[in-house]
Order: structure tokens, then C-alpha cells, then sequence
């Protein structure tokens, strides 16, 4: 199959010139082997070679011969590997010596040096609207962030693309695939993890109902910020099932190694008024179609609960803008306070620079989110904290355009790094 490029294939090429080696991390099949196979001159498949496991015990250094760059493929199956290949790097003392990719990281009892000096790192995720051709990339992060007003006129998407694009989600795997194939694929995602990665990636077995069960909760609270009891609750309530706060936390634990969730942070920032700032994160699965996948969903269901799909649709922007704030050296956050005042989400650099989204799947409340963003920009103490570059509005419909009051309403399908 061709090879589709990745938004983060220019961020291995710069870090890959500056680094004797590069970790690329993310979630199982979301493309990290293939595109650093475009960068690799020689590959060790650690999972896969019957040989890795006796050379590891005898001869370690003759797994690390090779072309340079040498990519070590789920390098996290023989942890040891790591320091193996920091000594190298001391020794050759050039950049671009190793690539190495991983769908989980290794367990904390792993003894590893930081390789801090040494290795670069790149986050990879499932596929943006940008890369798999569903938003033309009209309208940029790094134009938004240099303040630049916006008239785009692309094709208005309609629900019922943007419901199919939820079902199906962003793994590369699925490019092409019908929705009926996505939905079983994504299906067998899910049962793959609940049992067996689960329980493999700390060796020690974890009940597949139990995983499905916090799955299915988490799912049903995606984009919320909803606490370790909430989520208990939710299980006893909605799966007739009991699991305690401990088990939670281990599953929740093992579900962020293995980077099937990815929480959004809370934004810190100063402001005006006396109300607390909430620190509580947004949950999110990596992919939404996971979400969906989880709670054995379609396309009907969807449409017949906009409410929920509403949800949906404000995780898979935020993956979206994380790809693209990635590319801008910025992070994605959100922002609640003790008064209830919410930002969906915050892009920000590592220089202060940042910005405000709002998520409408539909274009009826563009007013009121526009008000609100106004009103939320105003309370931000500009002594202490930056103004922000743009205020915008993110829709699943309609065209991409400037309001008068400032405020930019930008269609999914034009949004872009």
C-alpha cells in the first residue's frame, strides 16, 4: 500500500538530525513502524525475530548491526535493549544512529537511564482529517496563531459524513474500508485488548469483562472529567457490576501504557475573578472510533442520539488539534473553572502564546459560543498571562470565516496544522 505522509514525518526528519536517537511512541497500529521505515536504512522487529531473545541472553550488541539509521521496531519487549543502544550512541557520538518504536512503554520497575542528551522523542497518533483527505487544511493552526483573519468556502460536510468518519476513526488500516469493515475491525480492537494486552503488558492477567466494562464507562463519559468514583458508580449503575477504586486505578494505569487513553490536561492560567480553577483532566480514547467501538455502536445510533454524538465529536477535534498544535510546539488543554466557566479546549505553545476553541457539531450555537469565548477572554488577566491570538469556533458544518466581533468559525473540514 502507498504510503500516506504523516503530519509528524517532518518532526522525525528534524529530530532524527539532531538526536542519536528517536523514540517514536503511540498507540498500536497507528502507523508508527511505517513511517519510520521511510526514514530507517536497516530494522530489527523485536516481537517478531525468534533470534532477539537468545542474542539478548549471548551476543546484545549484534542486534544493534545494521544500516544506521537502524530501526528497532516495539523495542519495549526487551527493555534492556535501551541502554544497549545509549552506550552505542555514546560511542558513535552522530546523530540519526536509531529509531525506535513502541505501543507501550515499559513498566516504571524497569530499570532505564533517562536518556536524557541522547534520544528525541515524537508522540504519533491515529490519523487527522488532514491527513486522511477529509479537511482540505485551509485554515492552519499556524496561521490562527499569527492572527491572520480567515474566509474559507470549502464544501459544507454533511452529519452524516462527519457520523461515518466517528464509526470508522483514524487508524491507517482502515483507509478505504466500508463502514460495516471498520465497525468489526474496531470491534476487534477492543476485544484484542480486554484480552490479551491488557494482561500482557504487565504480565499479570486482568479480567477481559472487568477491562470491557471501565471500556464501555469511559466511553460513555468521554470528554468529561469524570473522577475514579464517578466512574465506579457508572459501572454498578449501567453494567450491573462492581469495580473498586484499586482495580480502576491499575486498569487506568495499564490503559495509559499502553496509550489507549490519552486525558487532556486542565489549563493553568491567570485570572480575574475569584473563582477556583478546576485541575481534574478530560478523558478521551486515542482514537474515537475506540469510543464508539466500545459501546458496539453504528451510524443510526449516532444520528439517533446527537446529544452523545456531540460528545463524540468534540473528542475527535481535540485529537485533531493535538496533531496539529504537535506541529505548532504547542499542547492542548482545557479550561473549567469553580464559576463553570468551560473552554472546550487550549492550545498553547511553550512560549505562552495560546488560543481558545469552542466545539459545536452543528452551527445553532455559534452565537452563544462566541459570547462565551468573549466573556472568557476578558476575564483573563492580561497582566499575567498573554492575550490570547484567536478566539474560534469549531463546527462539523458549514464555511470557515472571521466574525465581526473577532471570533473565527472554522469547519472541521478546513482546520489544519
Amino acid at each position: 500500500m502507498h504510503y500516506k505522509t504523516r503530519i509528524s514525518d517532518a518532526e522525525i526528519r528534524r529530530k532524527l538530525n539532531i538526536s542519536g536517537g528517536l523514540l517514536i511512541h503511540g498507540p498500536k497500529a497507528c502507523g508508527k513502524t511505517e513511517s519510520a521505515k521511510q526514514f530507517a536504512k536497516s530494522i530489527l522487529q523485536v516481537d517478531q525475530s525468534p533470534q532477539v531473545p537468545l542474542l539478548m541472553e549471548t551476543a546484545p550488541q549484534r542486534l544493534l548491526n545494521g544500516a544506521r539509521p537502524r530501526l528497532i521496531d516495539e523495542w519495549q519487549e526487551e527493555p534492556k535493549l535501551w541502554n544497549y543502544i545509549r552506550h552505542e550512541i555514546d560511542e558513535r557520538r552522530s546523530s540519526g544512529q536509531f529509531i525506535l518504536t513502541g505501543s507501550a512503554n515499559p513498566e516504571e520497575t524497569i530499570k532505564m537511564h533517562s536518556g536524557a542528551g541522547r534520544f528525541t522523542f515524537v508522540d504519533m497518533r491515529t490519523m487527522s482529517w488532514q491527513e486522511l483527505g477529509h479537511s482540505t487544511g485551509k485554515v492552519s493552526l499556524k496561521d490562527l496563531f499569527e492572527g491572520k483573519p480567515i474566509s474559507v468556502e470549502d464544501e459544507p460536510t454533511e452529519l452524516e459524513f462527519i457520523v461515518e468518519k466517528l464509526v470508522i476513526g483514524g487508524f491507517p488500516g482502515l483507509i478505504n474500508k466500508k463502514v460495516h469493515q471498520a465497525i468489526e475491525l474496531n470491534r476487534a480492537y477492543i476485544k484484542l485488548l480486554a484480552e490479551v494486552d491488557m494482561s500482557r503488558v504487565s504480565n499479570l492477567r486482568r479480567d477481559p469483562v472487568n477491562v470491557r466494562n471501565l471500556l464501555r464507562s469511559l466511553a460513555r463519559n468521554t470528554t468529561t472529567t469524570v473522577d475514579i468514583t464517578t466512574l465506579s458508580r457508572d459501572i454498578h449503575e449501567n453494567e450491573k457490576a462492581e469495580l473498586s477504586r484499586p482495580t480502576i486505578y491499575d486498569y487506568l494505569d495499564a490503559l495509559n501504557r499502553l496509550m489507549i487513553i490519552e486525558d487532556q490536561p486542565a489549563w493553568s492560567a491567570h485570572i480575574r475573578s475569584a473563582a477556583t480553577l478546576r485541575k481534574a483532566a478530560k478523558r478521551h480514547f486515542t482514537d474515537v472510533g475506540l469510543a464508539v467501538a466500545a459501546l458496539g455502536l453504528n451510524e443510526k445510533a449516532l444520528l439517533n442520539n446527537l446529544n452523545f454524538t456531540g460528545f463524540l465529536f468534540e473528542s475527535l477535534v481535540t485529537h485533531d488539534l493535538r496533531v496539529y498544535a504537535q506541529a505548532n510546539d504547542a499542547e492542548v488543554y482545557h479550561y473549567r473553572d469553580s464559576y463553570d466557566t468551560e473552554v472546550d479546549a487550549i492550545v498553547q505553545k511553550h512560549n505562552g502564546d495560546w488560543m481558545a476553541f469552542e466545539v459545536k457539531l452543528g452551527t445553532g450555537q455559534i452565537d452563544e459560543a462566541a459570547k462565551k469565548l468573549l466573556a472568557f477572554a476578558a476575564n483573563v488577566n492580561t497582566k499575567k498571562t498573554k492575550a490570547p491570538k484567536a478566539l474560534n469556533i469549531i463546527t462539523g458544518t458549514g464555511i470557515s470565516f472571521t466574525r465581526n466581533d473577532g471570533v473565527n468559525v472554522i469547519a472541521l473540514s478546513s482546520l489544519g496544522a
